[in-house]
């Protein structure tokens, strides 16, 4: 089953700020982390049932990065809405669904 997948402005905020800083780190290591992303974004675009890990939101880590993907779904419209792209080392107390 095919999912659409929406990425959220929070989510794009949160993904710029990471390539902007690992760009900083490694000239290239954001494109690798963008790449990873993408990887991801196409895992649960054919596959959407990850863990629902509080309230309706469910969270896909990403392998290579210390990320984690929330997002939700709509099942009646074939959409995975994303909705953060957060840090594991963040508190996260600090996101809140929108």
């Amino acid at each position: 089953m095919i999912f659409e997948i929406v990425v959220e402005k929070r989510a794009l905020f949160d993904i710029q700020c990471a390539i902007d800083y690992y760009d900083q780190q490694q000239i290239g290591l954001g494109k690798k982390f963008l790449s990873e992303i993408e990887k991801h974004f196409s895992s649960i675009n054919r596959n959407p049932f990850y863990q629902i890990r509080y309230n309706r939101v469910r969270c896909l880590p990403v392998i290579k990065f210390p990320f984690m993907i929330h997002f939700l779904l709509d099942e009646k419209e074939k959409t995975a809405y994303i909705i953060s792209v957060f840090h594991t080392s963040q508190n996260p107390d600090k996101w809140t669904e929108v």
